[in-house]
Order: C-alpha cells, then structure tokens, then sequence
C-alpha cells in the first residue's frame, strides 16, 4: 500500500488542540482558585471545630440550615454528582435540557464547610467536582456552546476540580473520562481533561495552598525499580477482597439511611437535625471525636487519621468501620460534602488492620487501602492506581495495581454514584445491561426483606423452597 498522508486531517487536530488549550486554561484557572478558597476555608472551619469543642452540639441545627438552603435555594442543586454525570450522559447525541446551575457552586462550598465546622463526618472530593462542573458549564453557556461542547466542559469541570483539591493532576484527568460509565473510558475529552487537571492543581498551588504528604518506607526493587514480592502480592490480593467489600457497604449503607429517611420522615428539614443527634450519640458511645470532619490529620498524637493510619499504632481494628459509620449517617442524612477522603480514611484504617491480620508491611497497606477502596466505591480502578503513583512514589506499582483492580472487581456493580452508567459489565449476566444506570442495576437486586423471606419460606416435598 502507498504512503498516505492527510495534512488536513492534522491541521485539524492542531486547532481542536489549540481551541481548548485556549478554552479551558481560564476555566481551570478559576476552578482552581475555587479550590484553593474551599480548602483554606475548610481549614479554618476544622481549626475552630478543635478550638471549640461546644460547636458539635449545633450539628442538628447546622443540618436544618443546609436543608432549608437547599429547600429554598437549591433545586435541582441537590442531585449534586449525579445531577453532573446525568447532564454528561445526556449531551452525547443532543442537548438533553439537563441543567447544571450557577448557584451549585456557591451553594455546596457554603455548605460544605458548615457540616465540616459543625462536625459533620464528610469529605471535598464531591464540593470541588460540584464547584468545577458548575464553574465549566457557566462558562459553557455564556460562550454559547453547542451541546457537545458543553459536555466536553463538564468533563473538564470535574477533572479540574479532583485534580485541583487533591493535588493529583494525572489522576483528576483519568478520573474525569473514567467516572462516567463502569468499565469503559471517555477518551474523546482527553487533551481538555489533561489540560484542565493540570492547570486548576498548579493555580491552586499558587494560592498557597499545600496537600497533605504520605509516605510510604521503600525496599530495595526487585524487578526494574518497581518492587515484587509474591508473598506480599498475595496478602494484598486478598486485602483487595476486604477493601472491595468495604467498598459496598460503604455506598449501600449511604444509600439505605437516606432511603430510610427520606421513607420515614416526611419533612426533609428534620433529616439532618436526627441525623446530626445520632453523630452526636456515636461521638459518646464510642468515646473520641476522631472520626468527625475531615480526618486528615490531628495534632493529638494518639488521634486515629489518615496519616496516622500508615504508623503500626495509629488506627484500632475498627476504626474503618467507625468512619465508614459516622460518614454513612452524616451525608445519608443530608449533610453536604464528599465521600472521597472518608474513603480514603476507611481504605487507609482498613489497610492498617489488614496489615496486622496477615503480617504484612503496614504504611503498604494503608496506602493500598486508601485507593483500593476509593476504586472500588466509584468503580475508577485505573484513576486510583494512577493516584497511588502520584502519592506514594512508583515503587510499589504492582501492588497498586492489584489492590485496586480486584477491589474494583469485588465491589461489583455497586457505587457511591447512582447515575454512573454500566459500559461493560463486570459478570455477563441478564441482570445487568450495558447502558444502564447504577440505579437501576441497584434497584433490581433484591433487598433484605426479599432474602429474609425467601429463607423464612418452607421448603417443598423435594428440598425446593416455594416460592
């Protein structure tokens, strides 16, 4: 076959590359300044939580607030990561009417830090992808976008905040084209996506503002500088079970309280103050104040963090399942915030614990857990191993790779976002379809009350239960 060649085609490429470099670098500056004031602004809200103990008993005050905020102000604001993947969702062939609003950003930075102020057990991950998404698709209606355009925006709104709050730029990109659908990635915004991860992270670090640092002890590289030990290869596959599982009952248990809420208390004002006295009534049974807010790090030395979770004595057996608790009722309730870092907080204490359990290195494996169970809640297996080399170094990518790909896998077809689409199923069966939702797939499993029964019903002459 003779050579072939089109300039036309790559003069092409050149200006798509050139009319988003030029779109989206003031976007993601902005996003990136957002960031920057939502992450001292929630510094500042967590050094008075500790300064004045006496704030946690306006918890259940603080929760009316933001509900009637939302009531009043919010709208369709509150559908929150949802609302961003299901007006993504619907842009890929027209514009789909699904508006993403100026005042989510404003709205969920404000109430964001009150929850975090008041001891609100949350994250940031969800309030900078709500701010960036919002911030992108302002932007995208007053240039006048047309509906592929718009969507492209919003994909770069959310890469642009995860990559800008975290400080993990590649990981933001990758994360934004991964995050729409389970299995499959979205390659079609990938240079705007890169672009907008990596200027928001560097304009928020020109604001001043410094990511937490972990570390993780190296050991002399086995194979061509990354590290290999099938022994400990095998502890972190089976680790990866735990924290896949851990994963699930995270967003099931999320998903089931504001269930129950919203099922059993009609006025969704008093979701949160309930909300907020049972926060209150964990803090007093369990006896520490370590699983509020943020959880990043504290200056007690014997306080249970993230950071302390990669130390032999810096987490309890079951300080993953009191974070897992305590964030469960705080955003199930309808308190605002991100379940990332709580992630990040249970995988890092379930790791601790693991590590423990099968003799194995401890910062490892808080490290494989911090994003082994953040790929599995929101089915993004290759962000997170990208996160772990971001964060801890390449050393120990074999590893990460491991924890999060089976995490992934053993979560199933489960998330902590409901609007997430299903592009490659991770079992081939009838139950769940490509295209569908997380939603739906969660709506057509059965619930406990239908295992309970089915279990509770005699069996027929022949062994088979009746149904």
């Amino acid at each position: 076959m003779p050579f072939r060649w089109s300039p036309r085609e790559h003069l092409a490429l050149g200006r798509y590359v050139l009319k988003w470099f030029c779109l989206v670098t003031p976007i993601a500056a902005v996003i990136g300044s957002a960031c920057a004031l939502f992450l001292w602004m929630l510094e500042r809200a967590t050094e008075m939580r500790l300064e004045h103990a006496w704030l946690l008993f306006l918890l259940p005050a603080a929760g009316a607030v933001i509900s009637l905020i939302y009531g009043y102000l919010g709208k369709v604001a509150e559908g929150g990561n949802n609302l961003l993947m299901d007006a993504i969702h619907g842009g890929e062939n027209s514009d789909s009417g699904v508006i993403v609003p100026r005042r989510m950003a404003p709205l969920i930075l404000v109430t964001t830090v009150i929850t975090h102020l008041f001891g609100g057990s949350a994250g940031r991950e969800g309030t900078a992808v709500q701010m960036g998404g919002s911030i992108a698709f302002t932007f995208g209606r007053w240039f006048r976008l047309n509906g592929a355009d718009r969507r492209t925006l919003l994909l770069v709104g959310i890469a642009a905040g995860f990559g800008g709050v975290f400080g993990t730029p590649l990981t933001g990109a990758v994360f934004a084209m991964e995050v729409l659908a389970v299995g499959t990635m979205c390659y079609d915004a990938l240079i705007p996506c890169l672009i907008a991860s990596i200027v928001s992270d560097r304009a928020c670090q020109a604001w001043g503002i410094h990511h937490p640092q972990y570390f993780i002890a190296s050991t002399s590289p086995a194979v061509g500088g990354v590290h290999l030990d099938w022994l400990i290869a095998g502890k972190a596959a089976v680790a990866a079970v735990a924290f896949g599982l851990a994963s699930v009952m995270f967003a099931e248990l999320i998903h089931g309280i504001n269930h129950t809420f919203k099922k059993t208390v009609s006025r969704p004002v008093f979701r949160p103050v309930i909300g907020g006295l049972l926060v209150i009534a964990l803090v007093y049974l369990v006896g520490t104040r370590d699983y509020l807010g943020i959880g990043v790090s504290y200056a007690d030395p014997h306080a249970v963090s993230i950071v302390s979770c990669f130390s032999p004595d810096g987490a309890t057996y079951w300080s993953w399942w009191w974070k897992l608790l305590f964030t469960a009722v705080t955003l199930g309730s309808g308190f605002k915030g991100g379940e990332v870092t709580p992630l990040f907080f249970i995988g890092a204490a379930l790791g601790n614990t693991m590590a423990h359990l099968l003799s194995a290195p401890v910062d490892l494996f808080a490290g494989l857990g911090f994003i082994a169970v953040f790929a599995g809640a929101t089915n993004t297996p290759l962000a997170c191993t990208l996160m772990g080399v971001e964060l801890f170094g390449s050393h120990y990518l074999l590893y990460y790779t491991i924890a999060c790909f089976l995490a992934y896998l053993m979560s199933g077809h489960s998330g902590i976002y409901l609007s997430q689409r299903i592009g490659t199923p991770k079992l081939a069966t009838a139950l769940f379809e490509p295209g569908g939702s997380l939603r739906t797939a969660r709506e057509m499993r059965p619930g406990w009350s239908s295992f309970v029964a089915r279990w509770r019903t005699p069996a027929a002459p022949g062994g088979d239960r009746k149904e």
